[in-house]
C-alpha cells in the first residue's frame, strides 16, 4: 500500500529521481521521459472521462475508462521497475497479458457497433470525443517515448503492447462517442486547394 505523508522529499533537487529498486537516474533519462508521457496521457484521459461523464453520467464506458486510468498507473510502475524479468510479484507491479487482452476485447466490442471507415477522420466532433482524441494523440506520444526507452533499457513487452493497444482503443472510442453526437468529421483530401 502506498502511504504519502510528505509530498516533497528534496531528494530530487540534484536532478535525479528514484526507481522502484532504489537506484537513482537523471530526470532526463529515457525511462523517466516515458513515465512522464504516460502520466500526461493519463491526465488527458482524465479530462476526457470528465467530459464524457458530464454528458452521460456514470456509465459502463466511464467505468472502463477509469479502469484504464488505473492500468496506466500500473504501467508507470512497470516502467519504473528496472530488470530483465517481467513477471509480476508482490514487490514488482507489471503489465500482464490479460490487461492487453481486455483492451483488445474492448476495441472489438466498440468497433462492432460502428460502420467501416471510408476515409480518415479529423480529430474532433463532440467535446467528449475531441478530448478523447487529445488523449489518443498523447498516448501515441507516450508509446513513442516507451519505444525509445526500450532501445536503452529492458522494457516489459506487455507494457509496449498495452500502450499500443490503448491508442487504438481510444480511436475507436472517439468514433463510438461521435456516432451518437452527429458523427465523425471526415477528412476531405485537398479540400482547401
Amino acid at each position: 500500500m502506498v502511504k504519502l505523508n510528505k509530498i516533497y522529499t528534496r531528494t530530487g533537487d540534484d536532478g535525479t529521481t528514484g526507481l522502484v529498486d532504489g537506484s537513482r537516474v537523471s530526470k532526463t533519462n529515457a525511462r523517466l521521459h516515458a513515465i512522464g508521457e504516460v502520466d500526461e496521457a493519463n491526465s488527458a484521459l482524465g479530462v476526457a472521462v470528465q467530459a464524457l461523464a458530464a454528458d452521460e453520467g456514470e456509465t459502463l464506458l466511464v467505468a472502463e475508462l477509469r479502469r484504464i486510468q488505473n492500468d496506466l498507473f500500473d504501467l508507470g510502475a512497470d516502467i519504473a521497475t528496472p530488470g530483465e524479468g517481467f513477471e509480476p510479484s508482490p514487490m514488482e507491479l507489471r503489465i500482464v497479458s490479460s490487461q492487453v487482452e481486455w483492451l483488445e476485447a474492448a476495441i472489438d466490442k466498440a468497433n462492432e457497433q460502428l460502420p467501416p471507415l471510408t476515409s480518415f477522420i479529423l480529430p474532433g466532433g463532440s467535446v467528449a470525443a475531441a478530448h478523447m482524441h487529445m488523449a489518443r494523440a498523447i498516448s501515441r506520444r507516450a508509446e513513442r517515448a516507451l519505444v525509445a526507452a526500450s532501445l536503452d533499457v529492458s522494457i516489459n513487452p506487455q507494457a509496449l503492447n498495452y500502450i499500443n493497444r490503448l491508442s487504438d482503443y481510444l480511436f475507436v472510442l472517439c468514433r463510438l462517442i461521435n456516432s451518437t453526437r452527429g458523427g465523425d468529421i471526415m477528412w476531405v483530401p485537398g479540400a482547401s486547394r
